[in-house]
């Protein structure tokens, strides 16, 4: 699943994130994409469990993919 978060104010992107990710079972993966580096996002993911790795894309936004452990 891929969510495209560019465009939309803070806390949207989040919302949308953290809703997405109810829905995951374990061992599957969302993609977000987001305008800026989502600094709190990282908090919530790391006390909630999740592994994520966050690549810089050539127009300046970030694509982040979250594994549910």
């Amino acid at each position: 699943m891929i969510l495209d978060n560019r465009g939309l104010e803070p806390p949207q992107p989040m919302m949308r994130t953290l809703t997405a990710l109810s829905k995951l079972q374990p061992g599957e993966t969302l993609t977000i994409i987001n305008d800026r580096r989502p600094m709190f996002l990282y908090e919530q993911l790391d006390e909630l469990g999740y592994k994520y790795e966050t690549v810089e894309r050539q127009d300046g936004s970030f694509q982040i993919t979250i594994t549910k452990g």
